[in-house]
């Protein structure tokens, strides 16, 4: 039986139980954040705080826990789950009114739910083993706050629908200028001629950790050459390889893009290169 997290007590998951009135529930109105921790080790942990602090300041949920507060609400959710390995999912709404209305309060205490989920051990970085990845592609038609990790996900959603009713595991997005976005759930890149590319960071595009530490890791080694830029999807289409990554993944290969091969179809030297660099380096941070 999982043990959950709610407003203080720790209990079992179908003990938890929210106001309907509560604003996560009627509007999506809140933060959330999914941490990967392996036998107690977590990838990424202060990168992930930070970005939920920074969400609930953009949407003014007045919640005050610092590093050290989530980082003991981790663990111990954590430790009463095993300990195995687990995806710790971290959920703050703007709380429950006693009433619908689009405004929103400024004096209601926000909600703060955590859960874990079991998570496979990622898989070793090796070309001729790794199962890779398929994507559709769409035109993105999601708001223009991406950058926000906001719960109300109903745009990616369906996005990522789309892709799994054509048998693929994500879907590649691009704007209204034909540049690629992000993916359903994960970030994406391209390699072209050794060199990695990745778009850059604006309001489309949602920072992913897992995009943080693996462009951190690769600039530091230094042997694979990296780019933050604009990306078509001619590029895409005309790409040696694709990738995409998100913090339940990690870095994974796509070898089909709208059923056509990435390149020569296999599995590319890039990504298998950047993949070890990045296990390795993943509880560095």
């Amino acid at each position: 039986m999982s043990i959950a997290y709610l407003n203080g007590a720790y209990m079992p998951i179908e003990e938890a139980k929210i106001s309907p009135l509560d604003r996560g529930f009627l509007f999506g109105d809140g933060i959330y954040e999914v941490i990967p921790s392996y036998h107690g080790k977590t990838v990424g942990f202060d990168q992930h705080i930070s970005r939920m602090i920074e969400g609930l300041g953009e949407l003014e949920i007045q919640h005050k826990w610092d590093h050290k507060e989530w980082r003991e609400l981790c663990t111990t959710v954590c430790e009463k789950n095993g300990n195995a390995n687990l995806g710790i999912y971290l959920h703050v709404t703007r709380g429950a009114d006693n009433k619908r209305n689009h405004a929103y309060p400024l004096d209601i205490a926000p909600t703060v739910f955590a859960f874990t989920f079991e998570i496979p051990e990622p898989p070793a970085p090796n070309r001729d083993t790794i199962k890779p990845y398929s994507c559709s592609t769409a035109s993105d038609l999601r708001w223009d706050r991406c950058n926000i990790k906001s719960i109300s996900l109903l745009g990616n959603v369906m996005h990522y629908q789309q892709g799994h009713v054509n048998g693929d595991g994500e879907i590649l997005l691009y704007n209204d200028k034909n540049e690629l976005t992000e993916c359903g759930a994960c970030n994406a890149y391209i390699v072209k001629d050794g060199v990695v590319i990745t778009p850059p960071l604006d309001n489309q595009i949602l920072p992913g950790i897992t995009r943080a530490l693996a462009l951190k890791v690769i600039r530091e080694d230094g042997s694979i050459p990296l780019e933050e830029r604009t990306i078509t999807m001619d590029e895409v289409r005309n790409a040696d390889e694709v990738w995409i990554s998100s913090s339940s993944k990690e870095l994974m290969p796509v070898t089909k893009v709208d059923g056509q091969p990435v390149g020569d179809g296999k599995v590319g030297a890039v990504w298998e290169a950047a993949a070890k660099l990045y296990q390795a380096g993943r509880f560095n941070f």
